[in-house]
């Protein structure tokens, strides 16, 4: 698992282009919209190589949301500078709910290229002797990485995935009990009859010269099974009770995308299960006929960003469709909006919400409009770092920067972008053992690096 859960294709080169260019139905259209060509944000398509630079753990505080007694005062100021909204005629609920003060890092950075060379990476988790298992999306792949950069053979026993368009092999944990059964899990894109989805499956490591999984098990699918090459999903977060939370998207055509709220559908969901992919029982779902008992939450369109903070609780960011990027934290039974209210609209400028508010539908903590194609995420909690103590990293891929915000009592106060000038596509974001922040880019030639302090 990744160690917390243990003790931006180029930004918009025109002004006007959208930063997110995942491609999204229009509501009188079933297939995906290319609009203004933008290709999807996570296509796997080469690139020119995003990923070549310019020249040139701590203990967890209580609460994830209360700033130390000698904090200062709250930033104030200009947002982030960012292009003017796609939809401004949807004023934010309430205050600071989007484009927060700009704030900026004291502690100056360096960034280490620790190793190269993969295509479009996706997932790190760290085994206990700090190596780092890292998926690569487009072609199904598993590598262990040792901290001088030495990458091993593939792994091999990892069951054929679906690497279309937006699928292929995404995240990757180590369970919970690690040390003892040397379980690790994954989610891919599963090709089926009919179409295709999201699975989770778990295997033993055996490591090794040649590392391989035995005894792959599929312990949970995303029903029903559709056709589309688009968003499913796919971050998976364990809790300390042993609890398993996987995140799902609507895959971003009309037949999925209108199941978002439906409980008789995984799509757009936040679901929960045990290790061994049984249900547990204080779901909020298991008593209510026909709906899926793993759900967790309803109401989401695609999330590919998840941790937890120090009070366990769990966060996501949401990818939104041009504008309406969302920062939520899920709560069991509850109902997050997705497609009847938001902050964004269709590629085409169509609209898709007659309003951002909705009777029962929760409101984000924070939004971004226009977007950065949210991929990624943690919550800092160690001490190399301590101006960012409870602070929360997302990688952004439209965006091509790493996004911090600062939160105080479960509100963003400030907002960060780090890294910008490498113009590159953030795609993970996680805290190492020691502290550090670990990233993936997404090139073809994607790179895992270090973020420590200079």
């Amino acid at each position: 698992m990744r160690f917390l859960s243990m003790p931006l294709i180029v930004a918009a080169l025109l002004v006007g282009c959208s930063d997110d260019p995942d491609p999204t139905p229009t509501p009188d259209s079933g297939a995906p919209q290319q609009d203004a060509g933008n290709p999807p944000e996570d296509s796997g398509t080469p690139q020119q190589d995003a990923g070549v630079p310019p020249e040139d753990a701590g203990t967890q505080e209580p609460d994830a949301g209360v700033p130390p007694e000698d904090a200062g005062p709250l930033p104030s100021g200009p947002p982030v500078p960012q292009g003017p909204p796609n939809v401004p005629e949807f004023p934010p609920a309430f205050p600071g709910q989007t484009r927060a003060p700009a704030v900026q890092s004291q502690t100056q950075l360096q960034v280490t290229e620790i190793a190269s060379g993969f295509r479009n990476p996706w997932a790190i988790a760290f085994l206990p002797d700090q190596r780092m298992l890292v998926t690569e999306k487009a072609n199904g792949r598993l590598y262990i990485v040792t901290q001088q950069g030495a990458k091993s053979p593939a792994v091999t026993g990892l069951p054929a995935v679906d690497a279309r368009g937006q699928g292929g092999l995404l995240d990757v944990e180590i369970g919970p009990d690690y040390a003892q059964s040397r379980l690790i899990y994954w989610t891919y894109t599963e090709p089926r009859e009919g179409g295709n989805g999201l699975a989770v499956a778990r295997a033993k490591l055996v490591d090794g010269a040649q590392p391989a999984v035995e005894n792959v098990q599929v312990i949970f699918r995303m029903m029903p099974t559709l056709e589309s090459t688009l968003h499913s999903g796919g971050r998976l977060v364990f809790t300390p009770d042993g609890k398993l939370f996987v995140t799902l998207g609507e895959r971003s055509i009309l037949e999925g995308r209108k199941q978002a709220r439906d409980v008789k559908s995984h799509f757009g969901k936040v679901v929960r299960i045990n290790p061994d992919g049984s249900v547990p029982q204080d779901n909020p779902y298991v008593n209510t006929p026909e709906a899926k008992p793993e759900i967790w939450s309803v109401g989401h369109r695609n999330i590919l960003s998840a941790a937890l903070d120090g009070r366990n609780r769990l966060w996501i960011v949401e990818m939104g469709p041009q504008g309406g990027d969302e920062l939520n934290r899920p709560e069991a039974g509850k109902d997050y909006g997705w497609p009847t209210i938001g902050y964004g609209e269709e590629y085409s400028g169509a609209p898709i919400h007659d309003s951002p508010v909705g009777e029962g539908m929760e409101q984000p903590v924070y939004y971004w409009d226009p977007v950065i194609a949210p991929s990624g995420m943690t919550i800092y909690s160690g001490t190399l770092f301590p101006e960012w103590r409870n602070d929360i990293f997302v990688g952004g891929l439209a965006a091509q920067t790493l996004v911090r915000l600062m939160v105080r009592n479960d509100r963003v106060v400030g907002e960060e972008h780090l890294l910008k000038n490498r113009n590159e596509r953030i795609r993970e974001v996680v805290q190492g053992p020691e502290g550090a922040l670990y990233l993936l880019t997404d090139a073809t030639n994607g790179k895992l690096l270090k973020l420590t302090p200079r």
